[in-house]
């Protein structure tokens, strides 16, 4: 978006903020105090949008990374695990937590 569309829409909504306040209020007071609030809310949330578009580019370049390792990883002959074996190893932890679950939902013997 152009910095002067920009300038119009910020300026559109702060008028049309204060003159909400002003006919809601009629206190000149409280306009000018909503309308810095706004202002502030406004920039506290560009701020946080240019953190999260940092925060999720960074994200994507950390993903490209391991697509390269991975790719890397391959071609030295990696092999991913045997389903089976996740499988296995997967009831086996299932069932081991099933049995903790029982033990501590029922009462000891005196």
């Amino acid at each position: 978006m152009p910095f002067s569309i920009f300038c119009r829409v910020l300026w559109l909504v702060l008028c049309s903020n204060a003159l909400t306040i002003y006919f809601a209020s009629h206190s000149i007071r409280t306009v000018v105090v909503t309308t810095l609030a706004c202002s502030l809310l406004l920039q506290l949330a560009y701020f946080a949008s240019v953190l999260f578009l940092i925060w999720r580019s960074g994200c994507v370049s950390r993903a490209g990374q391991r697509a390269e390792h991975f790719g890397t990883c391959k071609e030295v002959g990696s092999q991913p695990p045997d389903h089976d074996e996740v499988t296995n190893e997967s009831a086996a932890l299932l069932q081991r937590d099933q049995m903790l679950a029982i033990s501590l939902l029922l009462p000891e013997a005196p």
